[in-house]
């Protein structure tokens, strides 16, 4: 298996206006993905996730912002770095109309460029597939709830 990049697609009941809130900015983040987010939607923002079991807070790089398209952020940087092109793991949402909805590609790449031995690379891309797996429905579920502003 290439551990090059990590993608994934799932249809969401709402537009892509909304998708693009529920994606890139904290107050919606933390409803389904981290417990708590802290940063400004703006290309080279600084930020953070935090999750509390387990305890962790990772640094944040806005990338890209281009509503209600695409939003890209870097994480999973080295302690005590923040996030770049160089040593951390680039997400990107990109969102298309489809009927009433939206289709969100998400893809997650950088996984060579980290420079990890294989055995720690596999174990965190499986750990991220699963991770992925288990918050875009979430995703998808708050997305349908929520009413466009």
């Amino acid at each position: 298996m290439e551990f090059g990049k990590l993608e994934r697609e799932i249809h969401i009941d709402a537009a892509p206006e909304v998708v693009f809130d529920v994606v890139s900015r904290p107050e919606h983040i933390k409803m389904w993905w981290s417990d708590d987010a802290s940063f400004e939607p703006e290309p080279g923002a600084v930020g953070e996730l935090v999750w509390d079991v387990p305890d962790v807070v990772e640094s944040i790089t806005v990338v890209d912002v281009d509503p209600p398209r695409r939003f890209a952020m870097r994480w999973i940087a080295p302690d005590g770095q923040l996030p770049d092109a160089g040593n951390s793991l680039l997400i990107t949402f990109e969102l298309e109309p489809s009927g009433d909805g939206t289709i969100l590609h998400l893809t997650e790449s950088g996984w060579r460029e980290k420079g990890w031995e294989a055995a720690v690379l596999e174990k965190a891309f499986h750990e991220h597939e699963h991770g992925w797996d288990t918050f875009l429905p979430l995703l998808r579920s708050y997305a349908s709830s929520v009413v466009a502003r």
